[in-house]
């Protein structure tokens, strides 16, 4: 049987695509995943554009498999996601071997675009953006276990000055209520249980409901009454975006994840308004206590960007202290990439590398310092959690996702996997907890 060797670079949204990338090609051309890019007829790295360590892993990559095309001419190389929206034909000619060149929005055209490689011999390029039409061409969903990711909409159009997504994802388009709904429905009746609504600025999305126009709270309320469905996550979302009515969801819904990814990205009012977030640390302080009293076992994460250009030691203690008094849950924290066409690539930037990453060291051993504390507080908690297969250490034991999004091992049988079970947390380790049944 034909193969693809498929490697993914980046955010959930680009694992989502790459699920869907792999439906495609199934259906068209009757390829499944190997995981050795020797056995492959077909190699896609689905890239990430966010970091410029993450774009030129692609260009590394690349070069590693160039061989492959040597020895075997009928292979063919495609390059999607984000760096491809942002490169086009500048990959092809960097990288003369890659066959096709397709962006996030045109994923679902990769089986034509080959078939017009092979029948023109010319590499093929289409970083188009045709909005929604990709989910109008995509295979029925496939569920995988319990859990399922389904993206609600696409795009960005937030502009911060920092960021590429704009530009590689184009601007935000919502898909319509309809379509999510059957979907997850679709995914409910193949034993999904959890669902991650996934979105740039998922709380973004904006849709008509009954004749009514409606916001993402709204959507969230229709998702809960699917049937089967017995948890909901979102990521990732914005503050801008983050109405009362859904801080009311949280408290509202039962099945919604006591969890809230909500990037804040600096705690110093002088740098935020430098990226163009269109918030303050004291707007989004708001945001996060009315969240904590609207959910009070509510975990909170977030990303940060340290060392933004201009960035001071002052700006920084502000970030530091935002940071302790949300008590924030993990966090995904980078220093400052400079994305080129991003208007901050333009703004001088004195603070030295070295001193960034001491900035970033001091803020990660914080939060994960917070972190240890959350999950030392949980044992002797009893949790509900989806487990989703053999522990990664020992495969004679499951692990599972508690609400709060962490990982419980445990021992047990092997018919709870895909199911939700009650345990009561024993101890915390450094990146999961220990777990026992509750009932046998």
């Amino acid at each position: 049987m034909a193969k693809v060797f498929l490697r993914t670079f980046g955010c959930q949204m680009n694992e989502y695509d790459s699920e869907k990338i792999s439906d495609v090609l199934r259906a068209a051309e009757g390829l499944e995943p190997t995981g050795r890019p020797e056995d492959a007829e077909l190699i896609v790295f689905n890239t990430c554009s966010v970091r410029e360590k993450a774009q030129e892993k692609v260009f590394a990559d690349l070069g590693r498999v160039k061989h492959l095309k040597r020895a075997n001419p009928r292979l063919m190389i495609a390059v999607g996601g984000c760096v491809a929206s942002q490169e086009g034909a500048a990959i092809v000619e960097r990288a003369p071997y890659v066959d096709v060149v397709f962006g996030p929005q045109t994923l679902h055209r990769l089986p034509e675009l080959l078939e017009r490689r092979r029948a023109s011999g010319r590499p093929q390029v289409d970083i188009s953006f045709p909005e929604i039409e990709k989910f109008d061409r995509l295979p029925q969903p496939r569920a995988q276990g319990a859990q399922a990711f389904v993206s609600i909409m696409e795009g960005c159009s937030k502009y911060c000055s920092f960021c590429v997504v704009p530009y590689t994802r184009g601007e935000e388009v919502s898909r319509p209520f309809e379509d999510v709904i059957q979907e997850i429905s679709a995914l409910a009746a193949q034993g999904v249980r959890e669902v991650t609504l996934l979105g740039q600025n998922v709380n973004a999305w904006r849709g008509t409901i009954a004749g009514e126009r409606a916001d993402f709270a709204e959507l969230l309320y229709y998702v809960c009454e699917i049937q089967g469905i017995e948890r909901i996550r979102y990521t990732t979302s914005h503050p801008r975006e983050f109405t009362p009515r859904l801080i009311d969801a949280h408290a509202e819904l039962a099945k919604l994840a006591p969890h809230v990814h909500l990037p804040v990205q600096s705690g110093s009012d002088r740098v935020l308004a430098a990226m163009k977030r269109g918030y303050t640390s004291l707007e989004y302080r708001s945001i996060a206590r009315r969240l904590k009293q609207a959910r009070p076992e509510l975990s909170l994460t977030s990303d940060f960007i340290v060392g933004f250009p201009g960035e001071t030691e002052a700006d920084f203690q502000a970030t530091l202290k935002l940071a302790r008094e949300m008590g924030f849950d993990t966090s995904f924290s980078f220093v400052y990439s400079a994305r080129p066409g991003t208007p901050a690539a333009e703004r001088p930037d004195a603070v030295s590398q070295q001193e960034k990453l001491e900035r970033l060291h001091r803020l990660q051993a914080l939060i994960e310092a917070q972190a240890r504390g959350i999950s030392e507080r949980m044992i002797g908690t009893t949790q509900r959690v989806l487990v989703e297969g053999a522990s990664k250490r020992r495969s004679a034991e499951l692990s599972g996702r508690t609400a709060n999004n962490r990982i419980v091992n445990f021992a047990g049988p092997q018919r709870l996997i895909d199911t939700f079970t009650d345990l009561r947390i024993t101890a915390a380790l450094a990146h999961s907890l220990r777990g026992e049944l509750l009932h046998a």
